[in-house]
């Protein structure tokens, strides 16, 4: 598969995982506070992994400066990064439409960088055990009714990272039996390929 389908296929992979976390925090079970953000990696800890890890934080953070001083600099009123190197540039619709910020996107493209996989993993939230559970379940489902390439959980409860075809019948088959799982109504308009 082509880096760009595996691309598409995280991104599509996060958009699930948002839906699941989504789903799960608004049907009120426990969890931590909104703002925090879980400890990455698997329970396992040293100072070696954690100075790696903020050094990438900080690597990314810059870059993703430098990326909106170029955007700024092309004429578009660009947030600065946060915490963490997210930069909420508002209606991406908007941005898909003007003109000028496809210009500068074009221009900027080659400072924008991937979010570092550490960087990524301690912004997952830590789930509840009820959110594990809905998860392995939901992982199941998904393999035994037509997606047997989806992704298992890890040992924190999130989705692993792999790729897998979303866009196959099974697939789709496979979402609509499975979405009540994770409070999906099972009529919901499945992801386009």
């Amino acid at each position: 598969m082509s880096t760009r389908g595996r691309a598409r296929n995280r991104v599509r992979l996060a958009g699930m995982a948002s839906v699941v976390a989504l789903t799960v925090a608004g049907c009120g079970g426990g969890g931590t506070g909104g703002d925090e953000v879980a400890s990455a990696g698997n329970g396992r800890s040293s100072a070696g992994s954690a100075k790696g890890s903020s050094s990438e934080l900080a690597d990314y953070i810059e870059a993703q400066r430098k990326w909106v001083g170029c955007l700024r600099d092309a004429g578009l009123d660009a947030p600065d990064p946060d915490a963490h190197g997210k930069v909420d540039l508002g209606d991406q619709s908007k941005w898909k439409r003007d003109p000028k910020a496809l210009k500068a996107q074009e221009t900027c493209a080659k400072l924008s960088v991937p979010v570092p996989e550490s960087v990524e993993q301690a912004q997952q939230p830590e789930l509840s055990k009820e959110e594990i559970s809905k998860n392995e379940k939901y992982a199941s489902c998904m393999q035994e009714h037509g997606a047997p390439d989806f992704p298992d959980t890890d040992d924190t409860g999130h989705f692993q990272d792999v790729t897998w075809d979303s866009t196959s019948a099974g697939a789709k088959r496979a979402t609509r039996e499975c979405a009540s799982i994770i409070g999906v109504p099972s009529n919901a308009p499945t992801p386009q390929g």
